[in-house]
This record gives structure tokens, sequence and C-alpha cells, in this order.
């Protein structure tokens, strides 16, 4: 019979551990814009990394065909959904599934003019309402 503290240790060895999103970290694009998938180049925030609203520079590692980026390409992208989780103020804690990016252009736009999934509302403060507008489903 093994005792509660090694089954917590073992619990807590098979969970992965969850972090920023930093260099070369792969994202999934959810967005109209023609990209597929991303790698993040830089965050261009903090020295660790990105979190959720934060703003990134990403080269487009897939894309469809016929879209409005090409692979490649290098372009400005919002990060909408983190496995990281962050804090609420209301003391409850947001995180999900998959690492998900936005596509913007230089000035702060959207590329696309969709957005899937759940998109949180800590993106208000970071001044991308115009993300919330399009989104489908604000968590």
């Amino acid at each position: 019979m093994r005792s509660t503290h090694e089954m917590m240790c073992n619990h807590l060895l098979f969970q992965q551990q969850r972090t920023f999103i930093q260099m070369r970290t792969s994202l999934k694009v959810v967005d109209n814009s023609g990209a597929k998938r991303v790698a993040c180049i830089q965050a261009l925030k903090g020295k660790k990394g990105a979190r959720l609203g934060d703003t990134i520079v990403c080269s487009v590692k897939e894309a469809q065909p016929g879209g409005k980026v090409k692979k490649g390409e290098v372009h400005y992208g919002v990060v909408v959904r983190a496995a990281m989780p962050r804090g609420r103020c209301d003391g409850s804690e947001v995180k999900f599934d998959d690492n998900a990016v936005v596509l913007i252009n230089k000035h702060g736009e959207p590329i696309g003019t969709r957005v899937f999934g759940p998109v949180p509302h800590e993106l208000r403060k970071k001044k991308h309402v115009k993300i919330l507008s399009l989104a489908e489903h604000i968590a």
C-alpha cells in the first residue's frame, strides 16, 4: 500500500510543467488569416516570455494555400490562449488546453476577420478590444 505522499509525488512527476511562451514555442493560429501554426521568435514584453494577452513576434510554419499570409513570413501575434495558469482578481485562475495566437499587423489590427474558440476578457486590459469584438466566445 502506497502512502498518500508517494502518490502525490508521482502525480506531480507525470504532470507537464506549464511555462511561459518563449522562443521556438509552437502555437496554433485561431483566426482566418491563412496560417495554421506559428513559432514564437521573440516575446516583446518580459525577459522570461509571453503570457496571456502579450504580443510576440512569430514565424509562420504552416499555412493554408490561398491565405493572406504565407509560410516563412514574420508577423506580430497576440497570445489569446495559454496553457500557463493566469490568476484573476476575483481569485480564480484561467488556463487553456493549448497555446493559441491571433496574427496582427504593425498597427495592432488583426489580419483575419474572424477569431475561433474562446478568448479571455483579460485582452480588454491589454487594449486588444478589436480581437474581443471578432471573437465568437469570451471566457
